[in-house]
């Protein structure tokens, strides 16, 4: 292969390309300008002009096969090379590179934790105007204080943390002055007690009686617990200090978590606990949210390692509870029911289970006795058909007859099922009407479309006023005056930390040449193509509408006509014409309309293949998911859905955002950053370069039988990097590691083959562009910091026997990036209101980065705000770099991934986070539809427990070939 093809072998001895290519001629892209270059216009010997269409590139005809190497071959290349190796200084950015591949020191993943070294931070950001943010964090200061660990150990064991505080309470409150010394413990709730200095003993047992009471505050029962204390360790906060300092780089998480045990201690004891948050009805009155459910407002509170110390971050939360309410109540509620002697309908039973599963209730049997329940499930048959052993007759009794003669209560819906509660081998059946549901008990399934917007409409805060909110939080929970950080000598300042930041310049967008305007600078974030052409055109020729709602035909046939002559306007190419007139379809039978049409153009079309089908959606919702699937996975269409009452009633914006979204759909592209066609992208242009985006997305609350989904998705089109194919995989339920990263396994007809989603992605990577990827940018999405060590160990391991199976010795260099939203920092502007510090809606500027004071003490991480805010406070991402072998500087990292931002297809705005892990998010929902018409729950029975049968993983079925081409889940 010529070295001017940009494809030479990176260590496989002269190799041109992958090893099982290497014999093919491998084809050059074309390039624009005068110069030598890739395609997309390289460096030339003089100005460049942008081309008036960028071309894509160029296909190649190669075919890719399984490499030959063997796995204990991979293992064997993977295991010499030494992540020990010191990082090389931080190189200045070089223009584009030749074709041919230098090789570079490359650093294998660790085999062991301890053995793991995520990089330093080469630097601090200086690109963009500075200015100073605040930021919901609080500094707290550490006096020398000797803290103790100790291990606890309450028999009888039991599951909640609110019973051992209890417990642990009459124990302080018995001994505080004797045994304990003087000292004021803090306890987790678990297995770990620290105080302020040594106890006056190694280990001591104490006994401790614990009186149970109802939800009246009446005594019921006396309970004994059994309490073993002792001594562990002591903390070393001499290493915590060193490390916030930067003068140690392993982070002392015990010194850390013992303080955060401690300043989480009072809270404990007040409200009520889930997760990190605390919730009580004292912070503002709950909100209905329908179906048996209410929206109890707190705060969120967690110790953080900063570069200005310990940091405490706060801010507001809100999350769903049941309603403590008669269960009867709670029922008819949630399944929209009347009280009823009729039975309950299969799917209500069932709906019913997967709510009430794990609920604890208290059982009213009458005036005197009242006892406390944990839920298991519900039975399978109405109460009046339930019988139980009696043991006392030694023959069986019906419940109806047992509460009859027991308690004298006569049970009216007795064609309800009943509540399981006990073992499956000798269950209690609890008659749904004597049951009351405790108050604060976290409502933790799947919340229905309108439940979420219920609560983020009673959340949703301005700025202003939600800096305001979490202050009052920080003065109503009083830290100065905490009996417990005062006793460890803890600290904290109540006012917001002020940030340094800088707000980075928004790229220019490149267009087609054929628009009246051929680029744009986009404006606080966003910008409008009215007068600009999409940069590369996608081709509709053959196309269908099907219609499931009662729309009236009329107003469909006028809303396709005036969306293709939109995508025609917007530059492509669109046939006016479709195949056939709008269909009408029976949502009941949604699956067969499509597979007639299928049928249709199988006959009727040219090729037998429709480009494209837009369907109108039927009037109610939950039919989303069947069609993409259908279409998807079993005919091979593309799809584009809108909804009646925007076909009824659109819009032009409304018909460009659709345009947007079906020109990538069939393989157009709809801009570009105008520095990727003059190749001025530090570390992205200057070589080769593929950037993939992972997510993994578990399913609902309560879904115990459903598997995770993980999704990949990688660039086709260096060096735009804008087009996108990913692929999907079935694994583990709730498994956060991707496990099909990379696999060897069995084929009948070549023997032992090399598999997997960053294999088959650098297959078509090289396919359509010819060449093979210089350098990895590997964007994950969904990872929590506790998950780090393990995702960099088994991901990087996969990523690099991926790209060692392509080639012997293939191993280019990776940038291993976390994408992290769900935490809890909020950045706001020094001065609210200000026209220079704000956007419209209040909020910091897009582009607005913080490298410094709240993020990490050692390690490379950025808090990124990319988008402008539309409602309530925007929430930055959090970049956290864990593997970098290209050595990014802070500027190029935090450049390029605000830049990215404004390549998301959907849309006219930069997105909050980097398009590949966005992109990555949407591929996993998309596949989670897949699976969903699939899942049937059976019926449930006595001793019915999910968790006591092995889950098998299900299978997704296969995504066209066509499909899988596109961007199809755009």
């Amino acid at each position: 292969m010529s070295r001017r093809g940009g494809g030479g072998g990176r260590r496989g001895g002269g190799r041109s390309g992958y090893e099982d290519l290497s014999r093919e001629p491998q084809p050059v892209a074309p390039s624009h300008g005068r110069g030598r270059g890739h395609a997309g216009g390289q460096r030339g010997r003089g100005r460049q002009t942008p081309p008036a269409q960028v071309a894509p590139p160029t296909p190649s005809t190669s075919t890719v096969a399984a490499s030959s190497s063997s796995e204990s071959s991979l293992s064997r290349q993977v295991e010499h090379l030494s992540l020990a190796e010191t990082k090389p200084s931080v190189p200045t950015p070089a223009g584009p590179s030749t074709s041919a591949i230098v090789p570079t020191p490359v650093q294998a993943p660790p085999q062991s934790s301890k053995a793991i070294s995520i990089p330093a931070r080469p630097g601090f950001g200086k690109v963009g105007r500075r200015c100073i943010v605040r930021a919901n964090h609080f500094l707290v200061e550490v006096a020398d204080k000797d803290v103790c660990h100790y291990d606890v150990v309450i028999a009888p064991e039991t599951p909640s943390r609110k019973t051992n505080r209890s417990v642990m309470a009459e124990l302080v409150k018995m001994h505080q002055h004797s045994y304990l010394g003087g000292l004021t413990p803090a306890y987790d709730g678990r297995k770990s007690l620290y105080t302020a200095g040594q106890l006056p003993f190694t280990s001591k047992e104490f006994v401790i009686k614990l009186v149970e009471t109802d939800q009246m505050g009446n005594a019921r029962r006396e309970k004994e617990f059994k309490v073993t204390i002792k001594f562990a360790a002591k903390v070393d906060l001499h290493h915590l200090k060193q490390f916030l300092m930067a003068r140690q780089f392993d982070s002392p998480q015990d010194a850390i978590q013992a303080l955060d045990v401690v300043l989480r201690e009072s809270s404990c004891a007040q409200y009520t606990t889930v997760g990190r948050s605390f919730y009580s009805l004292h912070f503002g009155q709950s909100t209905d949210l329908t179906g048996g459910v209410e929206c109890w407002r707190g705060y969120y509170q967690s110790l953080r390692p900063s570069q200005m110390g310990l940091s405490l971050n706060i801010d507001i939360a809100a999350t769903s509870f049941y309603k403590g309410a008669p269960l009867i109540e709670f029922v008819a509620e949630f399944l929209n029911i009347q009280y009823t002697s009729r039975p309950l309908r299969d799917g209500d039973r069932i709906k019913l289970k997967k709510a009430l599963g794990g609920l604890r209730v208290e059982a009213i049997h009458n005036s005197e006795i009242r006892i406390r329940y944990k839920v298991n499930g519900i039975s399978s048959v109405p109460m009046d058909n339930l019988t139980f052993p009696d043991d006392a007759s030694g023959t069986s009794i019906s419940v109806v007859q047992y509460f009859r003669d027991k308690y004298g209560r006569n049970l009216k819906y007795t064609k309800w099922p009943c509540l399981l509660a006990g073992s499956s081998s000798k269950p209690k059946y609890l008659p749904m009407e004597v049951c009351q549901i405790i108050p604060g008990q976290k409502y933790a399934k799947k919340l229905t479309d309108k439940q979420v917007r219920s609560i983020l409409g009673a959340t949703c805060q301005r700025p202003q006023d939600r800096e305001a909110s979490i202050l009052q939080v920080v003065h109503k929970n009083s830290y100065g005056n905490d009996k417990f950080a005062r006793e460890f000598g803890l600290k904290i300042v109540d006012k917001m930390v002020s940030v340094d930041a800088r707000v980075l310049p928004p790229p220019k967008l490149k267009y087609h040449d054929s628009g009246e305007e051929k680029s744009v600078q986009p404006s606080v974030g966003q910008w409008n193509m009215m007068r600009m052409k999409m940069v590369n055109g996608g081709t509709v020729d053959n196309w269908a509408c099907v219609n499931f709602s009662r729309t009236q035909q009329r107003h469909v046939i006028e809303f396709c006509n005036d969306l293709a002559k939109m995508c025609n306007n917007k530059g492509m190419v669109f046939n006016m014409r479709p195949s056939f007139n709008p269909i009408g379809g029976d949502s009941n039978n949604l699956e067969v309309a499509l597979r007639n049409l299928h049928k249709l153009a199988l006959d009727r079309v040219p090729g037998g293949q429709l480009n494209l089908v837009i369907i109108i959606l039927p009037d109610v919702s939950g039919f989303y998911g069947r069609i993409k699937k259908v279409c998807e996975t079993e005919l091979g269409i593309v799809s584009q859905c809108c909804s009646p009452k925007n076909v009824a009633r659109y819009n032009m914006q409304y018909l460009e955002n659709v345009s947007l979204k079906i020109n990538v759909k069939v393989g157009g592209r709809n801009t570009v950053l105008e520095d990727a066609l003059y190749n001025r992208i530090p570390y992205l242009t200057d070589k080769i370069t593929i950037v993939f985006g992972a997510d993994v997305t578990h399913p609902a609350p309560g879904e115990d039988s459903s598997p995770s989904i993980a999704a990949v998705v990688a660039s086709m089109d260096w060096p735009q990097v804008t087009k996108y194919r990913g692929v999907v995989s079935a694994q583990t339920h709730r498994e956060e590691m991707i496990q099909n990263l990379y696999s060897v396994g069995e084929d009948p007809k070549k023997g032992t083959v090399a598999r997997g989603m960053i294999r088959e992605l650098m297959v078509a990577f090289y396919k359509s562009t010819g060449r093979k990827p210089e350098r990895i940018i590997f964007y994950r999405d969904g990872v929590s910091e506790g998950q780090f060590n393990h995702v960099l160990l088994n991901e990087m391991d996969k990523i690099r026997k991926a790209c060692a199976s392509l080639q012997e010795g293939y191993l280019p260099p990776v940038t291993f990036v976390v994408v992290q939203k769900r935490h809890h920092t909020r950045l706001f502007p020094e001065v609210h209101g200000s026209r220079n510090l704000t956007d419209k809606s209040g909020n910091i500027l897009p582009g607005t980065v913080v490298d410094t004071k709240i993020c990490h003490p050692t390690e490379f991480d950025f808090y990124l705000c990319s988008h402008a805010g539309i409602k309530g406070t925007s929430r930055p991402t959090h970049y956290h770099v864990l593997y970098d072998e290209n050595h990014f500087t802070a500027d190029a990292l935090q450049t390029l991934t605000n830049n990215l931002c404004y390549t998301y297809a959907r849309c006219t705005r930069a997105v909050s986070i980097v398009p590949p892990a966005y992109y990555a998010h949407l591929a996993a929902f998309r596949a989670r539809y897949y699976m969903e018409a699939d899942q049937s729950e059976k019926s449930s029975s006595v001793g019915d427990r999910s968790h006591e049968r092995p889950v098998e993983i299900q299978v997704l079925p296969d995504i066209k070939d066509n499909v899988k081409e596109v961007m199809f889940y755009c």
